[in-house]
């Protein structure tokens, strides 16, 4: 993981989101920022347990618990504050949905217990973990922090921005709402598939291995040991792709509420595209070391944007 990189994202979202407000604009009337500062307080809470009980487990996945957590409730509240207008109840019903799938394909990976603090943590933590940049405990709990903590937790309340100025909009609810509901919906479809086919592929293998089968004895294209069937045979992300373009979805709705073509409730947008470039930087440098196939793959897959079909 590129540490100055992630040191730049958390410096971009503290300085660039208060410039595009003053400079683009809309500003916010006195109920937005009151609910602003009740969408901060919960941020700021989950931050402050992420950080805590992260420290004192050791399991630093409390923030990918609570991920597809929070939009669901910075939406609701929202459209409670905003008086229960149609388009942002529309806005909260998706959010919801995605939140749900998101929830139920973490929770069968086994990432929560009813002790809340514990679970599987996302493998790629341990992997950060070991970087030489941490050897020392003081760089990591700083990176917990600042990162893992803040950082992560100001960007998911970011992305519920556009929601944030639709408060005040009269603008009816219109074509571009549809277009921006029917878009997330079939985005929020295309993530549920891809990770359906990953979740039987990889089942699959590790039942296989299970057995007591090597790697390479198995059938293809399992002995690949990653996935190349169905979405991931055209994209190297398919769940990361639609999981960006949800969000972009989602930012049209501050279009369609009148807020202009470019509004400041896009930075959630936006770095998130930035994040899922690092993230998936760092699960394919992981695949590549484990995969002596992959590399290969990696040459002939687009990353995001679907392409042609992998023949490997």
């Amino acid at each position: 993981m590129n540490i100055p990189l992630m040191a730049a994202l958390l410096a971009l979202s503290i300085i660039v989101c208060p410039v595009l407000y003053f400079a683009v604009g809309p500003t916010l009337d006195a109920t937005q920022f009151e609910t602003l500062k009740l969408l901060a307080v919960i941020a700021a809470c989950s931050a402050a347990f992420c950080f805590i009980v992260g420290e004192v487990t050791g399991n630093n996945s409390q923030m990918d618990k609570l991920w597809s957590l929070l939009p669901i409730a910075y939406t609701w509240v929202i459209a409670v504050k905003g008086g229960m207008n149609p388009r942002l109840v529309v806005m909260a019903l998706l959010a919801t949905l995605w939140g749900i799938r998101l929830t139920v394909n973490f929770a069968r990976k086994g990432a929560y217990s009813l002790k809340f603090w514990e679970g599987v943590e996302d493998y790629r933590w341990a992997v950060v973990r070991s970087g030489p940049a941490f050897k020392r405990r003081w760089a990591w709990a700083a990176f917990d922090l600042g990162f893992i903590s803040i950082y992560q937790n100001a960007l998911v309340l970011m992305t519920a921005f556009p929601a944030l100025v639709a408060m005040r909009s009269d603008a009816p609810f219109g074509a571009m709402d549809v277009v921006a509901a029917v878009l997330m919906l079939g985005f929020i479809v295309w993530e549920t598939v891809a990770d359906e086919q990953q979740w039987r592929f990889q089942t699959r293998k590790w039942a296989m291995i299970g057995e007591g089968r090597k790697l390479e004895e198995l059938p293809a294209p399992y002995n690949k040991g990653f996935n190349t069937t169905g979405l991931w045979g055209r994209s190297r992300h398919p769940n990361y792709f639609a999981e960006q373009a949800i969000w972009v979805c989602f930012y049209l709705f501050s279009i369609g509420a009148g807020m202009g073509v470019f509004n400041w409730s896009v930075i959630g947008a936006l770095l998130l595209l930035v994040l899922f470039q690092g993230s998936s930087s760092l699960a394919e440098e992981i695949s590549a070391g484990k995969y002596p196939d992959y590399e290969r793959y990696c040459r002939s897959v687009p990353r995001f944007f679907p392409g042609k079909r992998y023949e490997g």
